[in-house]
């Protein structure tokens, strides 16, 4: 399932590589709600990963973005204590109010072919 949120990019970390294959870059966006008059603000860290990790390269630090993501979980165990952990995946990041998305193609799975690329109707390539 995919969520998407709306707020203030406020900070963006480096590109990491911790294994050959897997990259990674953490960036915060600061959402800001009023409720009784105030106001509360609070910092969402999302990571991108892979080819996505450009993704918010060209977009300024207080610039109003959408992020659309998905909440990945994870458990660790060391020693015998067991740990979970939440990650918020980014997958598309767009600026707010330009309609135009933040560098990178943003698609979900980028192996997988748009309707453009769709076979012509009637084609069927099933083996039975």
């Amino acid at each position: 399932m995919s969520y998407e949120l709306s707020g203030k990019l406020i900070e963006k970390f480096p590109i990491e590589q911790p294994t050959a294959s897997f990259r990674k870059r953490e960036f915060v966006v600061e959402l800001s709600e009023e409720r009784n008059g105030r106001v509360f603000t609070d910092p969402v860290k999302f990571q991108l990963t892979q080819d996505r990790v450009d993704l918010i390269e060209s977009v300024p630090l207080q610039d109003m973005v959408k992020v659309s993501f998905d909440i990945k979980g994870n458990r660790w165990e060391r020693d015998g204590r067991v740990s979970y952990f939440t990650n918020l995946v980014a997958w598309k990041v767009e600026k707010v109010g330009s309609g135009q998305q933040a560098s990178g193609s943003g698609d979900f799975d980028p192996g997988m072919p748009s309707m453009d690329q769709a076979p012509p109707e009637g084609y069927d390539d099933l083996p039975f």
